[in-house]
């Protein structure tokens, strides 16, 4: 069984557009006619761009080869050029591929995905959500009304999630971090005191911030925010700052969780020698693929931290998370858009969803998905923006900020 065919879709996310702009979905062909899917996640090129480095890698470094040897093809990557570091964009076309692997690997052995990565150990997955306006919600105004935050969390709720994310704290931009501003931090507890009176304890709120503080700004923020509780103070200080972001984990009292923007266990394993975080979020399509987050679950867990998966993608990684999540046991929860997502659930055939907050894992062979190929074709991405983008802008101190949702699409 050899690695032969690789076929590339790129498909545009209609309206609203939540999981991002774009996804980026490969099809892998054995010469025997197993067939796999997997999603590359890293999008700091554009997609034509994007699909020439993944093309590149599957033909340096996969054509060819055992869909087995997931640790050779990935040290082949990892070495590409005589680096040996984390490159987020060979990495995360590679992850993509190595996705694709395991579901051929599965359908080959006519096993979960799961099965093959030590079992199951989790029979049903805690899963949250980001808040996302409800129909009848002005779609500007949601991003900074502390009660439309509150309606959509009673909703998510009453769907049985039992943790919910807002991300109330300015925008992203590309300035690196900053100092929040006054009318920032009183936004931000406005809009998490609301949500806590909504639904009281019936769920976890989780905050997000993207990166956007220096280490002081984000300890002034997350003090304030101290008194709502939050499971976890989202990627307070942009990724590469270690030592600043152990900072924060050291003066405030709220779990650091991060890991989104980093690959491969060299950068994880950083994370958790300083005891900068303790819930890591890896995104399986840039982080190295299933087996690359499968051993930084292991090197988590000897440090005492957990796993909450990271997705705003498509539905192919959020297969993949789901199968990593159910083999580990230090899984905190895992990341869904709403209960599937409106567009990411027909795209793999309805075979996976949220029921009642919680995710089981499938039966099915290799990913358990059904890879709709018609409805990714009908739907090219054909704009010139990138997946996710930050602004130029620098923070307005005067007016306020405001969050406008990930990449949502009118």
């Amino acid at each position: 069984m050899r690695l032969e065919g690789l076929e590339i879709f790129v498909i545009g996310t209609p309206p609203p557009g939540w999981g991002g702009r774009y996804w980026i979905i490969v099809k892998l062909t054995t010469e025997c006619g197993i067939i796999g899917f997997g999603e590359v996640y890293a999008t700091a090129i554009g997609p034509s761009a994007m699909s020439v480095v993944i093309k590149d890698v599957f033909e340096r470094h996969m054509k060819g080869e055992s869909p087995e040897n997931v640790e050779l093809m990935f040290r082949r990557a990892y070495s590409s050029g005589f680096t040996q570091r984390p490159d987020p964009t060979v990495i995360g076309a590679f992850s993509g591929l190595e996705i694709a692997c395991w579901d051929i690997l599965g359908k080959a052995r006519g096993r979960p995905v799961w099965a093959l990565l030590g079992g199951r150990m989790n029979e049903k997955l805690r899963a949250y959500t980001y808040l996302y306006p409800l129909p009848h919600h002005d779609k500007t105004a949601f991003w900074i009304s502390p009660d439309m935050q509150a309606e959509s969390a009673i909703s998510a709720v009453n769907q049985g999630f039992t943790a919910i994310k807002l991300d109330p704290a300015g925008p992203y931009t590309i300035r690196g971090g900053h100092q929040p501003g006054m009318r920032d931090i009183d936004l931000c507890d406005r809009m998490l005191g609301a949500v806590r009176a909504a639904i009281g304890t019936r769920a976890d709120i989780l905050l997000g911030t993207h990166g956007q503080f220096t280490p002081a700004g984000a300890i002034r923020l997350g003090a304030a925010m101290e008194r709502h509780q939050p499971l976890w103070y989202e990627e307070p200080i942009p990724p590469d700052d270690i030592s600043g972001m152990a900072e924060v984990a050291r003066a405030v009292r709220l779990p650091i969780a991060t890991g989104e923007r980093l690959c491969t266990k060299a950068e994880f394993g950083a994370v958790l020698r300083a005891s900068a975080a303790s819930i890591l979020q890896p995104a399986l399509g840039r982080a190295g693929g299933i087996w690359e987050v499968k051993k930084i679950a292991v090197m988590a867990e000897a440090f005492g931290a957990q796993l909450a998966p990271h997705l705003y993608a498509g539905p192919v990684e959020w297969a993949a998370n789901i199968h990593l999540a159910a083999s580990i046991p230090n899984l905190l929860m895992i990341e869904c858009i709403q209960t599937g997502g409106e567009f990411h659930l027909p795209l793999i055939g309805n075979s996976l969803r949220v029921e009642d907050g919680f995710i089981t894992p499938p039966e099915r062979p290799g990913l358990g998905i059904a890879f709709d190929e018609s409805l990714a074709l009908a739907h090219p991405y054909r704009d010139t923006d990138l997946h996710l983008q930050m602004q130029e802008l620098p923070c307005d101190y005067s007016k306020g900020n405001n969050f406008t949702g990930g990449a949502a699409r009118d």
